[in-house]
C-alpha cells in the first residue's frame, strides 16, 4: 500500500476475472487524429499488468465536457482505434460524460459501471480530484485498487509536499491568483522560495504600489496579495515586464502594437504578457540554486511565439538544474512538451487540478474511496 491506498498486488489473484479501469484518456484530438497519447501510454503499465496476470480488461474515461449527452465531437473512436494498435484486447467504453449521471455521482450510473465486473483500479490521477461516479462509486462495491500511474503519482507529489530536498523551489504562473490562492497559501508554509509569474503577477505588483495598465489584475484580490507579502519574504516577483502595446492583439501580429521591455510600471493602454529577461535570469539562478523545483504555471502568454522568451528561459533552467523536479501538469507540461524539455523532468503529472488539490490538501477523493 502507498499512504494507505492498495495498489495491484493487494488485489490478490486477477486471473479469469473482470477489471473496470478506470483511465484519463482525455487527450487532444483534431479532425479525428490524437495529437497527444502520452496519458494512453501513462496506463499501459498497469494494463500490461492486469492483462499479464490472467485478467479481461475494460477502461473507462471521460473525453472534453459534453454535457451530460451524446456528443459526436467527443466520440471515443480514435482512442479505441490507438488503443487497438497498443493493446487489442482491452476494451474501451463510450465517454463518460456521454451519461449526466457520471459528474453527478448517480447511484445508477455507478451500478451500470460495476455490472459484470470484479475488481476495480483507478489509474486516472487527472480525474481524481473529482468525485465522480467512475471515481469515487466502484470501490463502494467491487474490491479496488490504485493503478500504476496513480500509485506514482502520488509517490511523487505527496513526497515532494512533506520531504522535500532543500531549497525547494515552486514556480507558480497562470492568470489568476484567485484559482490558485489555496494552493499558494499552502505551498508557503512548505517552500523556501515562491517564484510568482504569469497573469496572476501583475496582482502582486499592484499591491506593491505599481501600476498595471490593461494587464490582466484581479482588484479584489489586491489586498489578499498585498498581505501574502508582507507575511512571506520568501515571494518572488518579476523585475521586468515584456509588454504589448495600444492595437495589439494576442496571436495576430500583424495587427501591430509594439512589443518592447519595460520596467514595473506598465503605461495606460499597455499589457503585460511574459516576463522580462531580467526577470528569466534571476528566476533562473534562484531554481539552479534549488534541491527541489515545482513547476506549475508559465511564466507569460507562452502560446504566442512573441511572449514565450520567459516561460522557456524559466523552463529551460528548472529541466537544466541538478534539482528534483516536478512539473505539476496543465500549462506547464503543455509548455515542456512545446519546448521538446518534456522528458528532461524527473516528473511530468498528468494532472493539473489533482496535483495542486493534493499538494495542498493531501488527499483527493478518489484516494479516500480507495481506503474504503
Amino acid at each position: 500500500m502507498i499512504f494507505g491506498v492498495p495498489e495491484l498486488e493487494d488485489l490478490g489473484d486477477v486471473a479469469g476475472k473482470s477489471a473496470l479501469v478506470r483511465v484519463d484518456f482525455n487527450v487532444p484530438i483534431s479532425d479525428g487524429v490524437i495529437s497527444d497519447d502520452l496519458r494512453i501510454k501513462a496506463a499501459l503499465p498497469t494494463l500490461k499488468w492486469l492483462l499479464d496476470h490472467g485478467a479481461s480488461v475494460t477502461v473507462c474515461s471521460h473525453l472534453g465536457r459534453p454535457k451530460g449527452q451524446p456528443d459526436p465531437k467527443y466520440s471515443m473512436d480514435p482512442v479505441k482505434a490507438r488503443m487497438a494498435e497498443l493493446l487489442p484486447t482491452v476494451t474501451v467504453m463510450d465517454n463518460l460524460r456521454f451519461d449526466a449521471g457520471e459528474e453527478a455521482n448517480s447511484p445508477e450510473t455507478v451500478a451500470s459501471l460495476v455490472a459484470g465486473h470484479d475488481v476495480f483500479v483507478n489509474d486516472a490521477f487527472g480525474a481524481s480530484h473529482r468525485s465522480h461516479a467512475s471515481i469515487v462509486g466502484p470501490p463502494q462495491y467491487l474490491p479496488s485498487a490504485a493503478g500504476r500511474l496513480l500509485a506514482k503519482e502520488v509517490g511523487v507529489l505527496l513526497g515532494l509536499r512533506d520531504q522535500p530536498r532543500r531549497p525547494f523551489v515552486a514556480v507558480m504562473g497562470g492568470a489568476k491568483i484567485s484559482d490558485k490562492l489555496s494552493v499558494v497559501e499552502s505551498l508557503l508554509d512548505v517552500v523556501d522560495g515562491l517564484i510568482i509569474g504569469g497573469g496572476m503577477a501583475f496582482t502582486f505588483l499592484k499591491a506593491l504600489g505599481h501600476s498595471v495598465g490593461a494587464s490582466l489584475l484581479e482588484p479584489d484580490m489586491v489586498d489578499t496579495c498585498a498581505s501574502l507579502l508582507e507575511k512571506h519574504s520568501s515571494i518572488h516577483l518579476p523585475e521586468d515586464l515584456t509588454l504589448l502595446g495600444p492595437g495589439g492583439k494576442l496571436f495576430d501580429p500583424a495587427a501591430g502594437g509594439e512589443v518592447r521591455q519595460g520596467g514595473l510600471n506598465v503605461p495606460d493602454g499597455w499589457m503585460g504578457l511574459d516576463i522580462g529577461p531580467g526577470s528569466a535570469a534571476v528566476f533562473g539562478d534562484i531554481v539552479t540554486e534549488a534541491g527541489t523545483v515545482l513547476w506549475n504555471g508559465p511564466m507569460g502568454v507562452f502560446e504566442d511565439e512573441r511572449f514565450m522568451a520567459g516561460t522557456k528561459a524559466v523552463g529551460f533552467a528548472i529541466a537544466e538544474s541538478r534539482a528534483f523536479t516536478v512539473v505539476g501538469g496543465g500549462d506547464s507540461a503543455a509548455a515542456a512538451k512545446k519546448f521538446d524539455i518534456d522528458d528532461q523532468f524527473d516528473h511530468v503529472s498528468t494532472g493539473g487540478g489533482a496535483s495542486l488539490e493534493l499538494i495542498e490538501q493531501g488527499d483527493l477523493p478518489g484516494l479516500a474511496a480507495l481506503r474504503t
